[in-house]
């Protein structure tokens, strides 16, 4: 009997990868809730940064791109660079690609990846109670347990953020009505911290967004202000995100520390163009040079700053979201057993990557976010499933058919 591949989660990356798969009729057994984290850790109302161009989850044939769902949904369609596409429609939309490409789909969770014992192939528990022998391991989890709080955060929440607790990060909220009437402090200069201050506030919320450096709080040109005499790409026009966004290949040949620093920078903390206008007069900035710690004070979350003179001062509110993003951490990844962890060869903490997404243990290959240390900022985005997806399963077949 031929062993399957086994995909490990249900999102973009996941369900482009599968689907590719079964376009080269490799059997593959696919697992995980479909789109759970955009279902479950975003915000209600939250919506796309990403244009419509750059939102399409690839597939192996034509017919399943975000514009298709929509015809097939009977909505608007969602073409031009300054259509806003909802989260809630672009959770409706991964559903029909899988739908449509992974019927088969196995909710349930992996719960272990060992080697097995001759080295040839993997054995995977579920938490079904099943066992099962894989020729090859895709990880696609997305950002799940990637959540990153800085430490001058994580002191004020010794057990972990929570809703309930002082701190929280921002994946951890659905609904942000909970804050109505309430003083909230948002930390992040990022996307994700202006969009739910946005929501915070027009929820009736008092937010603060606390930014560290000058100037931090920025928000991106719209379509129309554009370069005109530069490539497109699915983040704007400039040579750079053309070359980030199509040519990944020598991405990984870098140094280390010139990768992981354009991981960080490149496409950085920026708010959408389309968010300027519900931000400005509705929600608070203070720009600080740094965050020294965090703790509770009569009942209220307080921030120690260092104000941008020099001085230190402290913020007080009901509760702090740390919109801090994501870090990639192999310890965090829990269902790989400890002798596959050490055997990986890593970066600061993330797969080290060859080619075709391809780790140092044969058999096992990472997409999204954690090959973006290896193949750059697009695999931080849905778009770069065009580029991840036909390379990881051409490898793939190439290696083991």
């Amino acid at each position: 009997m031929i062993q399957p591949v086994a995909v490990i989660g249900a999102g973009p990356f996941g369900l482009s990868t599968a689907a590719h798969l079964r376009g080269r009729g490799i059997p593959a057994r696919v697992f995980g809730e479909p789109m759970v984290s955009w279902r479950d850790n975003m915000p209600a109302g939250m919506a796309l940064k990403s244009t419509p161009a750059a939102s399409n989850i690839d597939a192996p044939q034509g017919g399943h791109t975000l514009v298709d769902y929509c015809a097939a949904a009977g909505i608007p369609p969602l073409v031009a660079d300054d259509d806003i596409i909802p989260v809630e429609t672009f959770i409706d939309y991964g559903t029909w690609f899988q739908e449509r490409l992974v019927p088969d789909l196995e909710r349930v969770r992996v719960v272990s990846v060992d080697r097995r014992a001759n080295g040839k192939g993997f054995e995977l528990k579920l938490d079904s109670g099943e066992s099962f022998t894989a020729r090859a391991v895709v990880v696609a989890t997305g950002l799940s347990g990637l959540a990153h709080v800085p430490p001058e955060l994580a002191g004020a929440v010794p057990d972990g953020p929570t809703p309930t607790a002082a701190l929280s990060h921002s994946s951890q909220h659905h609904d942000l009505t909970r804050f109505a009437g309430k003083e909230l402090l948002v930390v992040g200069a990022g996307q994700s911290a202006l969009e739910t201050a946005v929501l915070a506030a027009e929820a009736g919320a008092r937010v603060r967004v606390v930014a560290r450096g000058r100037g931090k709080v920025a928000f991106g040109d719209p379509p129309w202000r554009q370069p005109r005499f530069r490539p497109e790409s699915p983040f704007g026009r400039a040579w750079s995100l053309w070359a980030l966004s199509y040519y990944p290949h020598p991405y990984r040949l870098l140094p280390a520390g010139t990768r992981h620093y354009l991981v960080r920078r490149v496409l950085g903390p920026l708010g959408a163009w389309w968010l300027r206008e519900r931000f400005e007069g509705a929600v608070r900035v203070r720009e600080v040079e740094r965050i020294v710690r965090a703790g509770a004070i009569d009942g209220r979350t307080a921030l120690v700053v260092r104000t941008l003179q020099g001085r230190t001062e402290e913020l007080a509110a009901d509760h702090v979201i740390a919109a801090t993003g994501y870090r990639v951490n192999l310890a965090a990844m829990g269902f790989l057993g400890h002798e596959l962890r050490t055997e990986l060869a890593v970066s600061r903490g993330t797969p080290r990557l060859g080619a075709g997404y391809r780790s140092s243990v044969p058999g096992l290959y990472f997409t999204g976010l954690p090959a973006a240390a290896s193949y750059g900022p697009v695999m931080r985005f849905v778009c770069g499933t065009e580029f991840a997806s036909p390379r990881l399963v051409g490898h793939l077949a190439a290696a083991h058919g």
